[in-house]
C-alpha cells in the first residue's frame, strides 16, 4: 500500500471528511429576523462555515472582523453593506479582510442567504467603535448547542 505523506497528521489533527445534508439542519436564531445554519465548526482553526439567512428590514449590526478573512458566495436574494455602494445578488462572492467594518443590511420585501466562511473573532461595535458584543467559532457553537437541546434536536456537529 502506497503511504501519502503527512496522511497520518491529517488524520490524527485535520477533519474528517463529511458530507452535510444542510436541509437537515435547523435555522438556530442570531438576533431579529437573522438566522444561521452551521454547517462545520473546526475549533483547532477557529473557524466555521454557515449559511446565513436574513428576512427583509433584517441586517447583522456594525461589526469588525478580526483574526481571518471572512468568504462568502450569495445564493439567494440580494443584501449590501451600508459602507459600501456594491450589492451582493445570487453569484456573488465577497472577500472581507481582516479588520474590515460593515453594516450587513437586507432590504424590505427581501430574503437571503449567503454562504459564509469565517475566521477569528466577530466583534460588534457601537457608535463610538466599542465593542459591545463577541462571537466565534466557540460561540457560534455554545448557540448552535443550546438551540438543539432547547428545541430536542440531535446535533449534527461536535456539541459539548
Amino acid at each position: 500500500m502506497n503511504k501519502v505523506p503527512g496522511m497520518e497528521t491529517i488524520l490524527e489533527w485535520g477533519l474528517p471528511d463529511r458530507a452535510i445534508d444542510a436541509e437537515s439542519l435547523p435555522w438556530v436564531p442570531q438576533g431579529e429576523r437573522v438566522w444561521f445554519k452551521p454547517l462545520r465548526f473546526d475549533l483547532a482553526a477557529g473557524r466555521w462555515v454557515n449559511l446565513l439567512k436574513i428576512t427583509g428590514g433584517g441586517k447583522v449590526n456594525r461589526h469588525r472582523h478580526s483574526g481571518g478573512q471572512v468568504l462568502g458566495f450569495c445564493l439567494k436574494g440580494s443584501w449590501h453593506y451600508l459602507e459600501r455602494d456594491w450589492v451582493a445578488r445570487p453569484g456573488t462572492f465577497v472577500y472581507e479582510p481582516p479588520g474590515d467594518i460593515h453594516t450587513l443590511v437586507v432590504d424590505p420585501g427581501e430574503e437571503m442567504q449567503t454562504l459564509f466562511l469565517l475566521e477569528g473573532v466577530v466583534q460588534y461595535l457601537d457608535d463610538d467603535d466599542n465593542v459591545i458584543y463577541q462571537d466565534d467559532v466557540f460561540t457560534k457553537l455554545e448557540r448552535y448547542c443550546k438551540y438543539c437541546q432547547e428545541q430536542g434536536i440531535e446535533p449534527q456537529d461536535l456539541c459539548y
